[in-house]
């Protein structure tokens, strides 16, 4: 090979590995999956979660093919969703019931949304059905964390002294047991922050934040009322305070 056709083919492939860099750098400047993701993954991340196809694609890309990091990134996704389509008014939705335990238990429950279009998507159905039977078998006494009232707040945190205080322990450990047990106690009356019945890994408020993802609208919890048969105290009614979002008025012409 002369000196001319020698220089001639390191130029084209530097030319090559330039193209090849570029190629790359553009897919990942715009989302685009470089890893090899099998269909079969694709299908199996989207049973698991319901995300669009693409979504799910990617999300396998960025957790290099790891089904379960990739679940957890969609999770991220659908938190953050959440988030940005938060302030958005809520005015539609549907209200369901749902009965347990022979007749026993039985609830309703409203989720807002903010089309009717949504509302009657099978994604969303399932989502207030799975909502009511999580309400029905755990009991929530509020929605949110901004929905407990300082004085039940109060009366949770005296319990749980006079509970430590038996112990014979000195004042200051006692005070630390009591904020160790208070750190659990929206787990356990919020319904958004408590684990869903059919999935410990997911909070009531990262399944609401799937569907917000995948549907694209802003969803929420507005009020619930539980009952059980024959329990004098059996009642429970909540109402969140963050009531679906008024729509903006229209500007002054």
């Amino acid at each position: 090979m002369t000196a001319e056709a020698a220089q001639s083919a390191r130029l084209h492939m530097a030319g090559q590995v330039t193209k090849a860099r570029q190629v790359t750098r553009k897919a990942l400047e715009m989302g685009t999956p470089t890893t090899n993701i099998s269909a079969a993954a694709v299908k199996e991340l989207r049973d698991k979660t319901g995300a669009p196809m693409m979504d799910c694609k990617k999300a396998l890309a960025e957790a290099n093919g790891d089904l379960e990091q990739a679940i957890t990134v969609l999770r991220k996704r659908g938190v953050a969703v959440m988030e940005k389509k938060a302030g958005r008014a809520t005015k539609d939705g549907s209200v369901t019931s749902y009965i347990h335990a022979g007749g026993k238990i039985g609830v309703m429950v409203e989720v807002n949304c903010e089309s009717d279009f949504v509302a009657r998507t099978e994604d969303f159905k399932e989502l207030i059905h799975d909502i009511a039977m999580h309400i029905a078998a755990v009991d929530p006494k509020f929605i949110r964390k901004e929905d407990v009232t300082a004085e039940a707040f109060e009366r949770e945190k005296d319990i749980y002294r006079a509970q430590a205080a038996t112990t014979g322990k000195p004042a200051n450990v006692v005070e630390k047991i009591v904020e160790g047990k208070m750190s659990k106690f929206y787990e356990e009356v919020c319904l958004y922050e408590q684990p869903f019945i059919k999935d410990n890994n997911l909070t009531i408020s990262q399944l609401i934040a799937t569907k917000i993802g995948k549907l694209g609208e802003n969803i929420g919890v507005s009020r619930f009322v539980r009952f059980k048969v024959g329990d004098p105290n059996g009642v429970t009614i909540a109402i969140s305070k963050a009531q679906p979002a008024e729509a903006e008025a229209p500007a002054a012409q």
